[in-house]
């Protein structure tokens, strides 16, 4: 009898939560949202008047001994909803499945209030989701949203602080990495969730909710903050109003002005690496979009893959540009010398569908070099395509016989990069030929990216043929002259210094001395290499 009767209060509790309590929340906002539609002057009389002054009246002199409390939400960050980041764990740590469960909860977080909201959202984002999953996504796909997302004239507040605390309501493993990485926060304290092993149970721990200005008081004891930055709700009134100083970031003043949208080059560390499928903001519009795209995004990837494997290059670039794939191609092959063999061209890395479209612009078929190619994309690829060792003298020896061949494609960063770098680049290309033609690439893309370092590799021509327009851009650079090749008396690494500064330069990039073992240590926690599982033990 006892199990009855826990489920009909639990069945109870419910009813009364989802339906009685949040029905009346949705017919009183529909009611007070038609009143307002009707009447704006008293819509705009009604607004919150907040006693704090604005952020932008924050002095950032002198603040090196002082200690700054704030919230990532509604302070930090310029959207209002946490919802698209809940959504990039769920698609990106998760399942599509479960990004779309998310998605088709909306009507109803929309109605229920923030404590059962941010609850629902926890629950659906993390139950059964692995620990290391999470992490991953809180290191690689994050932070480039935050930074994207990060009001500019809060982070300068937050900048002229010695000590930074955050406090936030939202699960701390969802901040904690971006905020101590990129800003520099010494403490943050946010919700924490209970985990089974190593998977998240969706629950919150016994403490619950983090409250702001309780978890404050317990922190920080009977000594107030300097500087408290709050958003314009209540409980962020409260929260700054334990601090010696409080300011707020006005929403309407931000949405105004352009001064709150912060920069690349004012990033606080620079964004070289991330990951993830996702090439938007999956808020809840953008995210139903994306999902009524997939059936025709799937379909076209398939023809186009078809087109590009099957039919002449005359064709496909007909067939391709008419659904909707976009390739510029600027400046013109150069001639090749006198020597014999091929020409190699040296491009950056941009997808694995690099030597695919070089060809393609070329129109004619290129043998292409790659470390790390699974093996559907060797089957699939229109060109022909070999496999390195990163055995430096076989590498060598292989490439080689190629040039003796034909034309040769190579990619010397090693790995692709997403944003505008240029890795280091291998020197083992220029102590092999000659006749040398940079090649710059770079691409755009609208909804997916075709690159990963720690998903399904086999998937990303499909996933970056899935977006509505992709585009790539081809740019041929003059061959590179005889007294600036090995032949001419330079050192490899001098020439393939020298082709990096020129591509750079071409695509408005910057050159790094980052290299794939290090964007795969941050990315995915190895080193990147990928071995052949068809050589014999």
């Amino acid at each position: 009898m006892v199990v009855p009767i826990v489920l009909l209060k639990l069945a109870n509790w419910l009813l009364y939560r989802l339906l009685a309590n949040s029905c009346f929340r949705a017919a009183r906002k529909i009611r007070n949202y038609g009143f307002f539609f009707r009447n704006p002057s008293f819509r705009s009389s009604q607004q919150p008047t907040s006693i704090f002054p604005s952020v932008t009246k924050c002095s950032l002199e002198c603040r090196d001994s002082q200690t700054l409390v704030c919230d990532i939400h509604g302070s930090l960050l310029r959207t209002e909803s946490f919802f698209p980041y809940f959504m990039l764990v769920a698609f990106e740590g998760g399942s599509i499945f479960r990004a779309l469960l998310l998605l088709l909860l909306c009507p109803l977080l929309w109605v229920l209030d923030y404590e059962f909201k941010l609850r629902v959202m926890v629950f659906v984002t993390f139950c059964g989701l692995r620990v290391k999953d999470m992490e991953s996504v809180g290191r690689a796909v994050l932070p480039k949203f935050f930074l994207e997302n990060l009001n500019l004239q809060a982070y300068n507040v937050l900048a002229s602080a010695g000590r930074r605390v955050v406090f936030t309501s939202v699960p701390r493993v969802m901040v904690e990495w971006f905020l101590k990485d990129y800003l520099r926060v010494g403490d943050v304290l946010g919700t924490e969730l209970h985990s089974v092993g190593v998977y998240f149970t969706g629950l919150l721990s016994e403490s619950g909710l983090l409250v702001k200005h309780r978890a404050l008081k317990e922190f920080f004891g009977d000594n107030s903050p300097d500087i408290g930055l709050g958003g314009s709700s209540l409980h962020d009134h409260l929260f700054i109003s334990l601090c010696k100083e409080a300011y707020v970031v006005n929403k309407d003043e931000q949405k105004s002005t352009t001064s709150s949208v912060m920069p690349r080059e004012k990033y606080p560390k620079p964004l070289v690496f991330h990951d993830g499928r996702l090439a938007f903001l999956p808020t809840p519009f953008a995210t139903l979009t994306m999902f009524l795209w997939l059936p025709l995004g799937i379909s076209l990837a398939i023809f186009r893959l078809f087109v590009g494997i099957f039919l002449p290059y005359k064709m496909s670039l007909l067939l391709g540009g008419g659904s909707g794939v976009n390739i510029r191609v600027k400046g013109s092959d150069p001639s090749r010398s006198g020597r014999r063999g091929g020409v190699l061209y040296v491009c950056t890395h941009r997808t694995l569908l690099d030597p695919v479209f070089l060809s393609t612009a070329l129109e004619k078929r290129l043998t292409a070099v790659t470390y790390s190619l699974s093996r559907m994309s060797e089957v699939i690829a229109p060109i022909r395509t070999v496999r390195l060792t990163r055995d430096r003298q076989q590498d060598g020896g292989t490439m080689q016989k190629l040039l003796s061949e034909g034309d040769l494609v190579v990619c010397p960063e090693g790995t692709t990069c997403r944003e505008p770098y240029l890795l280091r680049f291998s020197s083992l290309f220029a102590e092999l030929a000659d006749d040398i033609v940079p090649v710059a690439m770079n691409t755009h893309v609208s909804m997916f990216y075709g690159t990963t370092a720690s998903g399904l590799k086999c998937l990303d021509p499909i996933f970056f043929l899935m977006n509505p327009s992709p585009s790539y851009h081809v740019q041929f650079l003059a061959k590179v002259p005889r007294h600036l090749t090995c032949a001419g008396g330079k050192s490899s690494h001098e020439v393939a210094n020298h082709i990096q500064k020129q591509l750079a330069d071409a695509l408005g990039f910057e050159c790094t001395a980052l290299t794939r073992r290090d964007k795969y240590l941050m990315l995915a926690g190895n080193e990147g290499v990928v071995h052949d599982k068809r050589k014999k033990l």
